[in-house]
């Protein structure tokens, strides 16, 4: 395997890393600060938690020009 694209699998792991620690901090911060309790706290937890993962993945993708999702590319 080449160096590039162990380079390139390590950063869409970075990333998405990156996106899943930020995602999960912000949902815990919202839903705690909601003062959500009970099953609804585990639904809208698990909502914004999508929510704000799939934003941070697309904004990485656009800012820093990684590629998460290959759909709709020209490019292999």
């Amino acid at each position: 395997m080449e160096m590039r694209a162990i380079k390139k699998w390590l950063v869409v792991f970075c990333g998405i890393l990156a996106a899943i620690v930020v995602a999960d901090l912000l949902s815990n911060f919202i839903v705690s600060a909601a003062g959500i309790t009970g099953w609804s706290r585990f639904l809208m937890g698990f909502i914004i938690y999508a929510v704000l993962f799939f934003f941070l993945l697309h904004a990485i993708e656009r800012i820093f020009g990684i590629r998460f999702f290959g759909m709709n590319r020209d490019e292999p």
